[in-house]
């Protein structure tokens, strides 16, 4: 699949310090160089702060930011690149589109005058970015008669067509209706695939960013919790707390494999060939999905279950058991097995007496039964 634009490589580096009013933002952190980055935390707890400050719109009181190898901020140097200077893309919450102009010219007001044609034509880059996002049929139109979603499509558009190095998506979904909010979800998610720069996503909803990000950042009270690979983190029993709202879940990548049309299901198939019966997806043969499996939708068994309603049944073996101590056993009824199908990871949660009649120790085969799966990015 063709690039939109070589806009160079390398990711984001930071390492800064603000404070406003009683609340400090103390954040280190390290960006890849490609892939969708969620920025994720409670209200309150830096976000939007952060995102600021990369954007050039404040200012850290002390720290350093750079991209791409290039050094935006050093305050011990007196090095502060303006925003307009940084090559970024920001899309906030409100699209902010020139009402005074139709889409395509909130479009041509993005792109670098030596990529502008004579005459007004439109240039390849242009074309590409019109047809990844699905806006040729609102090139004519005024923003006042766009949709939520049209118009932060055009606001994408726009900060995508300025060539920026990193793209940041300020809660883009805020206040879109379902409908909405997963039509922007699906053109976001092929723009990861298809723009060869970081793109940062904040936001405060799980579904959303578990839905497109690849690298997770964990915002806790102006600190960074923890950073890293969105289905490593969680997978990490430490951060069951933090991540409460993303409901505790697997992901899992898998295959379409085959539709079974007398019963309106469809079969997944796993990287380790083990197969997953759901309802039909509306998908064609061999495309690859993401799947998040709740941790709630997952029992165990030692052995395969005969005449039982439950249709996945995963060889699986046991990697992990958080056990509580001895102190706090007697006030948590509850355990998180860690369970591994073939390299992929999978969580599972039970009580303490069910953990003590099945025997489980780490390294034992078990069954995984699943009861449920939701589809979270169709990822080709």
């Amino acid at each position: 699949m063709s690039r939109l634009h070589d806009a160079g490589s390398g990711g984001l580096a930071l390492d800064v310090t603000q404070r406003l009013g009683n609340f400090e933002l103390a954040a280190e952190l390290a960006l890849p160089a490609s892939g969708v980055t969620a920025l994720f935390g409670a209200s309150g707890s830096g976000k939007t702060s952060l995102l600021r400050l990369i954007a050039g719109l404040d200012s850290p009181d002390s720290g350093r930011i750079r991209l791409a190898g290039e050094t935006l901020v050093d305050t011990r140097r007196g090095v502060f690149v303006a925003a307009h200077r940084r090559r970024l893309g920001v899309v906030f919450q409100e699209a902010r589109l020139f009402p005074h102009y139709r889409v395509r010219g909130n479009l041509s007001y993005g792109m670098p005058r030596a990529n502008r044609l004579p005459g007004g034509a439109a240039s390849a880059n242009f074309e590409t970015v019109v047809a990844l996002l699905g806006i040729g049929a609102l090139l004519d139109r005024l923003p006042g008669t766009l949709s939520g979603g049209e118009a932060r499509r055009v606001a994408i558009g726009r900060a995508l067509l300025s060539q920026p190095r990193m793209l940041l998506l300020d809660e883009p979904l805020s206040g879109l209706d379902a409908p909405r909010k997963r039509e922007l979800l699906r053109y976001i998610g092929e723009l990861a695939r298809r723009v060869d720069i970081p793109i940062l996503f904040v936001s405060h909803v799980p579904e959303e960013l578990t839905a497109i990000a690849d690298h997770l950042v964990v915002l806790e009270h102006g600190r960074v919790r923890a950073q890293g690979r969105l289905e490593e983190l969680l997978l990490r029993f430490d951060l069951t707390e933090q991540l409460g709202g993303f409901d505790a879940a697997s992901l899992l990548e898998a295959h379409l494999a085959d539709h079974d049309e007398r019963y309106a299901l469809s079969t997944l198939r796993l990287a380790d060939g083990q197969t997953l019966t759901v309802p039909r997806v509306d998908a064609p043969l061999g495309v690859r999905l993401r799947l998040r499996v709740p941790i709630r939708d997952v029992a165990l068994a030692l052995t395969p279950l005969a005449h039982t309603s439950f249709r996945n049944q995963l060889a699986a073996s046991v990697e992990r058991i958080d056990r509580p101590d001895s102190e706090r056993a007697g006030e948590q009824s509850a355990v998180e097995v860690g369970l591994r199908l073939g390299e992929q990871p999978l969580r599972a949660r039970l009580t303490r007496k069910s953990l003590d009649e099945l025997g489980l120790e780490e390294g034992m085969p078990v069954v995984a039964l699943v009861r449920s799966v939701a589809f979270a990015e169709r990822l080709t």
